[in-house]
């Protein structure tokens, strides 16, 4: 494997992006020290690169991407993941309002908690929290699967319109088009199947005790 070691620490956005992209063409890994919270890194990457992120990211960290796996030692800000088509971002700590807005594909996973608006406008794809989310959780959903393993808050699925939003924990209150419905065998062997993958582990109550949103039709 050809791996680059990028130091962002006296770079500015601009520079760090640009880097990452010249990089990436002829790497098969990247590892970017120092990100500071920088916002937009590796905004618009399409290739299948490995990105290792040894620190906290800002804003719209893996906006836009198609392809890259992206993998953060730390926290992000909002909206992480926001409009990705194709890749994997995950975040080993908690990340801001709108993690994984308005993904068309690929996988968003956030291990500790988010902030609000989780998932929305998503159209498909999975996005996974290992921890609680805020208010309008799947808002404006209109495709793929929200799997949240810790409480919600209020107005959850909000104007759902399509997809469907799991739930182990606690479900504050329901937005406007969202019931529950009882989850299938075939649901739950699916949860199984993408949260074993990235080694969340469940016993077979947990998965029979999920809560599943959806449109009311």
């Amino acid at each position: 494997m050809k791996e680059y070691v990028i130091d962002a620490n006296y770079m500015d956005e601009k520079q760090l992006n640009r880097t990452i992209k010249e990089m990436a063409a002829s790497h098969d890994k990247l590892v970017i020290n120092n990100p500071d919270s920088r916002h937009n890194i590796c905004a618009g990457l399409t290739e299948d690169a490995d990105i290792e992120i040894n620190g906290s990211a800002g804003y719209f960290v893996g906006t836009m991407v198609n392809g890259p796996k992206i993998h953060i030692n730390g926290n992000s800000g909002w909206f992480a993941g926001d409009n990705m088509t194709q890749g994997e971002l995950i975040i080993e700590g908690t990340a801001g309002d709108g993690a994984g807005q308005g993904i068309y594909g690929g996988t968003v996973i956030v291990k500790g908690n988010t902030g609000s608006r989780t998932g929305e406008i998503m159209k498909g794809g999975t996005v996974i929290i290992g921890g609680n989310s805020g208010y309008m959780t799947g808002l404006l959903m209109m495709g793929g699967r929200l799997i949240i393993l810790g409480d919600v808050t209020d107005d959850v699925g909000e104007s759902i319109m399509r997809g469907s939003i799991y739930v182990l924990g606690d479900v504050k209150s329901l937005g406007k088009n969202a019931v529950i419905e009882e989850i299938t065998l075939e649901d739950q062997n699916d949860l199984k199947e993408i949260l074993e993958e990235y080694d969340f582990d469940l016993s077979d109550d947990d998965y029979a005790n999920f809560k599943k949103i959806v449109n009311m039709q």
